[in-house]
């Protein structure tokens, strides 16, 4: 993947808090960082694209470098493990159903949007609390993770089956894919899933009337989030060429607002969502309160919700395309 594959292309910053999605580390077997507020968190997409084997699309055995090492694969891998819901959206994009796959807080087991695609997979504990035993147990000959869900677990991990890791989910989603890719020998597929991406992100934009800022809530326990560029679906807007409300064009994963201040929210379209059950949060207060019912998108019914699943916790190509879908379903409908 290295230099050969080119993708087609006053508020509260958020630290490097609690929580269980792209924003934190969740535990302390992840690496702070790379999480958001971290050192190395704004230069993952690029030093990720650093990574991957120098071998032949397809070719077997290769040495593939990652964020922790290099993992060096005989043959093709068949028996895949993945750490999180990227590394499963980047398989199952690839054709490939992994043998097991951890959870994440928000989910019931497999992502709704790839449930049809996502049969008989085992579980292997949450992204946040890896079952190493049942990883074992499943005997493996390739496992995918990322150094902000379980750097510290990196060495155990490696003892059961070759491990790559990315650096972290999220904003670096294309990245990832391709890192992926290489470590099961579909790179040229890989190339050609984004290829299309692109194309499709291009057609969205032209049965788009202007140019509207888009506004992105997510509501989480105790918190409320407007996402920044530096997010999976930061990035999706970026490459359908859709502004963001000058609060939301940051170089960040989000910015966080009270209800107070929920008025920070606004733009032309507003998309928001819960992570996790929505009794868990402040949805339900807040967009049924006085402050959000007087912003602008609101009074003009252009404030969406949208499945957080897709939207927020996607983090691959085809959570990207669902995404596209959506955007191109409520975007491009006459007002």
């Amino acid at each position: 993947m290295r230099s050969s594959i080119a993708v087609v292309a006053a508020l509260l910053v958020l630290a490097a808090c609690g929580g269980k999605d792209t924003g934190s580390a969740d535990t302390g077997v992840g690496d702070k960082e790379v999480a958001t507020g971290g050192r190395l968190f704004k230069t993952a997409d690029a030093e990720t694209a650093k990574l991957g084997s120098d071998a032949q699309p397809g070719v077997f055995p290769r040495t593939v470098k990652h964020a922790l090492g290099e993992a060096k694969l005989d043959k093709k891998p068949e028996k895949i493990v993945v750490l999180d819901s990227g590394e499963l959206d980047d398989v199952l994009a690839l054709g490939i159903t992994p043998v097991g796959m951890a959870t994440n807080t928000g989910q019931n087991g497999v992502p709704s949007y790839l449930a049809d695609k996502a049969q008989g997979i085992k579980t292997v504990g949450g992204v946040s609390d890896l079952n190493l035993e049942a990883i074992a147990n499943l005997k493996p000959d390739l496992i995918l993770g990322s150094k902000l869900r379980a750097n510290d677990l990196f060495d155990k991990l490696n003892e059961i089956a070759p491990t790559v890791m990315s650096i972290r989910p999220g904003f670096p989603w294309k990245e990832n894919f391709l890192l992926v890719a290489d470590a099961v020998g579909e790179e040229d597929k890989a190339t050609q899933i984004l290829n299309d991406y692109q194309k499709r992100a291009d057609e969205v934009k032209g049965k788009v009337e202007g140019a509207p800022t888009i506004s992105l809530v997510r509501f989480r326990p105790a918190e409320i989030r407007l996402y920044g560029n530096l997010s999976f679906i930061g990035v999706i807007l970026k490459d359908v060429g859709l502004p963001r409300p000058k609060v939301q064009d940051v170089q960040e994963l989000a910015v966080e607002v009270s209800e107070e201040n929920i008025g920070q929210a606004d733009g032309d379209w507003i998309f928001y969502s819960s992570f996790g059950p929505i009794t868990g949060t402040a949805e339900s207060k807040v967009v049924n309160g006085n402050l959000w019912k007087a912003l602008p998108a609101v009074k003009a019914g252009q404030a969406e919700r949208v499945n957080d699943e897709v939207w927020f916790l996607g983090l691959g190509p085809l959570g990207a395309m669902d995404t596209l879908t959506d955007l191109e379903k409520l975007l491009s409908k006459k007002n």
